[in-house]
């Protein structure tokens, strides 16, 4: 084996260095022309050109490297507790503040921040950094400004199958995040790789869902908790209530049972205003809303059947199509029906009939929305068959307002959050319609042509900007709508109050004018009835007697008028006698000439 001694030096610590620099130019070599040469040359005649006008490009291509955005977030969870303590815990969260509170060392810190936090107040107190100047300008411009809309942002569902968007809930906190629930409400249309996915979509990233809910069965509704933006529920299409925990995960947390759900899709899921922020109440087509507590989805715990005869017979109620619940009513809440009736609840009725207390019919079909004006709670919207419709909780009859009938299906709409005056309406022919009526009653003040599939959800952000639309196949369009449309107007509520009232109390003049000649012609029907029922009671010979009675009365009467109509005329000319025949055609109750023999005939009809 040979012995090999390598050495190793780094290229900079050997050889010299390229040096440059500048220098002029030097003629290497000088070639001579030849004019021998140009004997060997033959000329061509005649010579072919080619001359292109336009300039010659060269195409180059040029790839960057893919770069995959993937969202992760942070969850910060309160800290500075003690392991042995459950910040939870509210009783003993205080308990140790108040022994927090005796130490000697939290008395020096607090004295020693304060004097820091009382500068920066009296600062903030000097002036205010938010102070808007120039306000009244500003309305203005939005008062002379058309309505219009622009588009910001589409979400398209991922899967090659698509599903119809049945659901929207904006988050409740920054509104910058979508979630969305997908299913195909077809009858008997789900294909075998139809997905059951729903998605939350990041507004900033319209590419990919932030994250994707695995539910057992496709979602009907999704709602956000308003208390813990963590934490959604959603009904599903076989009837089951899910929630889920997006901190743990994309599968639910726990699903309720299906013996003890609903037996038809879940249409509407909404959270109730509680202290532990954990109950919510679902209805469905089966006709019966099921309240829940998600620490125990085992069971419902509490159920009302929509039986408007109050017999709490579950055949004979109505299917629940949409469901409505304003926080400032903690105990009333709403249900549409698939009949186009209104039934109102209260939950704190003290038997289940008592629950239902009134109802409101005015719709052919289906009701799809069903939603309280946010400015005037006993003012509501409703969207079926052709048109919209706006109710008073006092006119129980028929509605106050309504659109038009349009030539397509409407499929949803909602209030402005913003503004009293205002509400948006879906179509089947796939357009939006915002409608302002202090503007414009007969026509929406907007119409936009979203997309050509139908569209089948709609649900506007808090701050009454942004309207979330969703269509049959699953795309989801962001519309911004011009100020002028999310600002509140001058005196707008006085007057939106007064329009209200004015309807309301129309409305309440009619339906007394109503009722009164309903009463009329019932006693009329009874009394014509009664009379029948005695004409019917009597035999034929008392009958008889009748008929010949008010025929001879008749007979007299005319008598006695043809006499003092010839002791009224001074020639004592004769009245004309009239035949049978005339009689007859004239249709009047005249005596004709006696004969021979007449009073023999009555007298003879009298004995018994």
């Amino acid at each position: 084996m040979e012995i090999v001694h390598v050495y190793s030096r780094k290229r900079s610590e050997f050889g010299r260095y390229c040096n440059f620099s500048d220098s002029p130019a030097k003629v290497c070599v000088d070639i001579q022309p030849d004019p021998s040469l140009a004997d060997n040359f033959v000329l061509r005649n005649p010579v072919d050109a080619c001359v292109q006008h336009g300039s010659e490009m060269a195409e180059h291509e040029a790839n960057t490297e893919r770069v995959e955005v993937e969202s992760r977030g942070v969850n910060h969870v309160e800290g500075g507790w003690p392991k042995d303590l459950n910040p939870q815990e509210q009783e003993q969260t205080l308990r140790f503040r108040k022994k927090v509170e005796k130490e000697e060392n939290y008395v020096n810190t607090i004295i020693h921040l304060g004097a820091l936090m009382e500068h920066c107040v009296k600062q903030n107190n000097a002036i205010n950094i938010y102070e808007e100047y120039f306000g009244e300008e500003e309305a203005d411009e939005f008062e002379d400004e058309a309505p219009s809309a622009k588009t910001i942002n589409v979400f398209r569902d991922p899967n090659v199958t698509k599903r119809t968007a049945t659901h929207l809930s904006w988050h409740p906190d920054r509104c910058r995040k979508l979630a969305v629930a997908y299913c195909s409400l077809e009858f008997q249309q789900y294909a075998e790789d139809m997905s059951f996915d729903s998605y939350i979509w990041d507004l900033e990233n319209p590419n990919k869902p932030e994250l994707v809910l695995k539910p057992s069965s496709p979602l009907v509704s999704l709602e956000y908790n308003p208390k813990d933006s963590h934490i959604l529920v959603g009904g599903c299409y076989n009837g089951q209530m899910a929630y889920w925990d997006i901190r743990k995960g994309r599968l639910p947390v726990e699903v309720s049972t299906v013996e003890a759900s609903h037996r038809d899709p879940v249409y509407g899921a909404i959270w109730l205003q509680s202290k532990t922020g954990t109950e919510c109440f679902s209805a469905s087509t089966d006709g019966q809303v099921l309240w829940w507590d998600i620490r125990k989805l085992s069971e419902p715990t509490e159920v009302l059947v929509l039986d408007i005869t109050r017999k709490e017979q579950l055949e004979n109620a109505l299917g629940a199509s949409t469901l409505e619940f304003e926080p400032t009513m903690p105990t009333k809440f709403m249900v549409g029906t698939e009949q186009g009736i209104v039934i109102s609840c209260n939950r704190k009725a003290k038997t289940p009939p008592e629950k239902i207390s009134s109802t409101y019919s005015g719709h052919i079909g289906p009701i799809y929305a069903l939603s309280r004006n946010p400015f005037f709670p006993k003012i509501f919207l409703t969207v079926g068959d052709w048109t919209a419709r706006i109710w008073s909780e006092e006119a129980k009859e028929s509605s106050i307002m309504w659109t038009k009938y349009h030539l397509s299906y409407l499929t949803d709409g909602c209030w402005s959050t913003v503004r009293p005056a205002v509400f948006f309406t879906t179509k089947m022919d796939g357009t939006l319609d915002i409608w302002d009526f202090l503007f414009k009653q007969n026509n929406p003040s907007l119409s936009l042509k979203i997309c050509d599939e139908p569209l089948s959800c709609l649900r506007l952000q808090d701050n009454g900007c942004v309207v979330g639309c969703g269509s049959k196949l699953g795309t989801i369009t962001l519309l911004e709508i011009s100020s002028g449309l999310c600002t509140l107007q001058r005196n707008e509520k006085n007057l939106v109050n007064a329009l209200f009232e004015r309807e309301t109390k129309r409305e309440k003049i009619l339906e007394a004018r109503h009722r009164e000649m309903r009463l009329k012609e019932r006693a009329k029907s009874e009394g014509q009835g009664l009379e029948m029922e005695e004409m019917l009671d009597e035999s034929p010979q008392d009958a008889l007697d009748r008929a010949q009675k008010e025929f001879f009365e008749v007979i007299e009467a005319e008598l006695q008028r043809r006499a003092r109509t010839e002791a009224q005329q001074p020639d004592g000319s004769k009245v004309k006698e009239h035949t049978e025949e005339e009689v007859v055609a004239q249709g009047e109750e005249v005596e004709l000439p006696k004969y021979e023999g007449e009073e023999e005939e009555k007298d003879a009809a009298k004995e018994p």
